[in-house]
């Protein structure tokens, strides 16, 4: 599944989720859904920790990270 936001785009599918920015540097983000926690209340992020590697991504809306979730199967915090 492929979720547009305002940066750029999320690709996301079971096991994992790429974050493709929509910007000069073409910045890419990669991580297995294992690696990741979703947190709602209004922040609307993506984190992604596999310990050597941090990166976090706001969302638009809420009804994102919950596309998000549904397709990871993970709860939103």
């Amino acid at each position: 599944m492929v979720i547009q936001y305002s940066g750029g785009k999320i690709i996301v599918t079971p096991f994992e989720i790429v974050v493709k920015e929509n910007s000069t540097s073409m910045v890419t983000m990669q991580a297995s859904s294992d690696a990741v926690t979703l947190i709602g209340n209004g922040a609307n992020v993506i984190t992604a920790n596999t310990g050597e590697v941090k990166w976090s991504i706001k969302l638009d809306s809420q009804h994102q990270l919950q596309e998000v979730a549904q397709q990871i199967g993970c709860e939103i915090r």
